[in-house]
């Protein structure tokens, strides 16, 4: 078992691990960092096929508090076909879609409920524009913990079907996905219920390192030289670094220097892409997203600026795709 703490990502001021998301101080954001145990590459070996065969790198101190539907551990899969059309010899493809509720949210969703039943809290929920409302939702079946989904009211019907299957509460939005966050921060913030990803957010992104976990593993522990992260809020593209930059700490992985990271954003939601364009450190929110991908469509994502330091950190670009596409 690692310990950890928090720490401000803007002043580096240290918090101890609490049920806390935002800096006294200069109200920067939260992130888990953590004084790890040793491991090495027979720590992970013949353990159980989830994101939590990790458990040394990730922030819940006591496995009983683990909440698991068996999530993580995804193919990486070889696209042999696209990759020829492409023109590209070793082209791999995640698909995170396998997981029991159908997207990576899994992985985020777990990591915050299980880290919230360590602190005692005795509700969860979520702002989501579908994928995270059903992750939540299972996962807080499985705790057996009161549920509450905050969403627009045009969501599609599939995606919060499938949350109301786990037993969830529907809080219906009428407005964006932003408003629905804005909503779903303030009953969070007053009513203590931990909102997965607003009020547990410093844990909630721990899940989705792991993708970078698996996909390090899954290549023999060695480091792909570019990767494409389809962006929403941006959390994800800023976990998957900080996970492989995790993985060169405890010597599992040697020069992060041939990685270059690269975003992926919808035509009509694309802030982050608009924003490298101009070569601008600062990102304009988009009021009304217009796309198909209704789980891209954050409008005002919440690591945006962070996404575009990445990006010149590791190399990467920023570029928008139709719906077509």
């Amino acid at each position: 078992m690692s310990e950890n703490h928090l720490q401000c990502r803007e002043c580096k001021k240290e918090y101890e691990s609490t049920f806390k998301y935002i800096c006294d101080e200069c109200f920067g954001p939260l992130d888990v960092k953590y004084d790890f145990t040793p491991v090495n590459k027979n720590t992970f070996t013949d353990r159980e096929k989830t994101y939590w065969r990790y458990f040394e790198l990730l922030p819940i101190q006591d496995k009983k508090n683990i909440v698991s539907i068996e999530a993580g551990l995804t193919p990486l899969v070889k696209a042999e076909k696209l990759g020829k059309k492409l023109g590209l010899n070793n082209l791999y493809i995640k698909n995170d879609s396998v997981n029991p509720t159908f997207s990576f949210k899994d992985r985020p969703a777990g990591v915050a409920i299980s880290k919230a039943k360590e602190f005692g809290l005795k509700s969860v929920g979520c702002a989501s524009t579908g994928n995270l409302a059903s992750a939540t939702a299972a996962h807080a079946a499985k705790a057996d913990m009161p549920c509450y989904i905050f969403a627009p009211s045009d969501i599609e019907t599939a995606k919060i079907a499938q949350a109301l299957s786990y037993g969830a509460e529907y809080i219906s939005v009428d407005g964006t996905y932003d408003e629905a966050n804005r909503i779903a921060a303030q009953i969070g913030d007053r009513k203590g219920v931990g909102i997965v990803n607003i009020n547990m957010r410093s844990y909630y992104v721990e899940g989705s390192k792991t993708l970078a976990y698996e996909v390090a593993e899954q290549l023999d522990w060695n480091v792909p030289n570019h990767l494409i992260v389809p962006t929403g809020s941006g959390a994800m593209l800023n976990a998957i670094c900080k996970g492989f930059e995790e993985l060169q700490t405890v010597s599992l992985l040697d020069d992060l220097s041939s990685m270059h990271m690269h975003c992926a954003q919808p035509h009509g939601c694309a802030p982050i892409v608009d924003a490298f364009d101009k070569n601008s450190d600062k990102v304009i929110p988009v009021e009304r997203p217009e796309t198909v991908a209704k789980s891209l469509a954050i409008g005002d994502p919440g690591d945006g600026r962070y996404v575009l330091k990445r990006l010149k950190q590791y190399n990467g670009i920023a570029k928008e795709t139709n719906d077509k596409e």
